[in-house]
């Protein structure tokens, strides 16, 4: 038996095929080639004194060409402060953020960037998605101050920064912006000798 194919009756199915075929960005493509995740986790350390530790994990999204503040995040909305899975941020002892009193504990942060200043939310529910925000179980708001940066920051980065006299700063930085607010471990309440003891 012999058999003939027409080359008329198979290019134009060929063509049809390849235009039903789903496009592939060529960024996404080279990253699934490479196997590089988008917005890997990490995680800012601070050490408060030996066993006693905050931190604070997180997904670092890039920017990849495009406009962040006031683009991919949105003004005056809360964000998921990083990517995918929620931010947390856990710490062995009590903490002053700003002027707020955060108990030892885990929690989520969330923040409400604006371009005079951002807010961050220290928030009770723990183990969510990043979207999956219930401002009815918000602990804290806390402002906190934003200022230009002179090179632009490509990935998203959170940092527990260590300052003098233990006051420190828990900042934020992506493209131009960096947001800022101070931290430091709650003081310990002094020891009141007991009634009646004796030296």
């Amino acid at each position: 038996m012999r058999i003939s194919i027409s080359l008329r009756r198979v290019l134009p199915m060929a063509l049809a095929l390849a235009a039903a075929a789903p496009a592939v960005v060529p960024s996404q493509h080279a990253a699934a080639q490479a196997g590089r995740i988008l917005s890997p986790r990490d995680t800012a350390r601070f050490d408060v004194a030996p066993g006693q530790r905050i931190y604070v994990d997180y997904g670092r999204p890039w920017m990849r060409g495009r406009k962040i503040m006031g683009g991919l995040v949105p003004f005056n909305r809360v964000w998921r402060t990083g990517a995918n899975a929620a931010t947390t941020l856990v710490t062995d002892v009590d903490l002053r953020i700003g002027n707020a009193s955060v108990p030892r504990g885990t929690y989520t942060l969330y923040t409400i960037p604006a371009p005079n200043g951002w807010t961050l939310i220290v928030n009770r529910q723990t183990g969510q998605w990043g979207t999956q925000y219930e401002p009815a179980r918000d602990l804290v708001r806390i402002p906190m101050q934003v200022s230009a940066l002179r090179e632009p920051v490509q990935q998203f980065t959170i940092a527990l920064e260590r300052g003098r006299n233990g006051n420190h700063t828990l900042a934020m930085e992506w493209e131009g912006t960096r947001a800022t607010v101070p931290f430091r471990a709650a003081a310990l309440a002094p020891t009141r000798p007991r009634t009646g003891a004796h030296p």
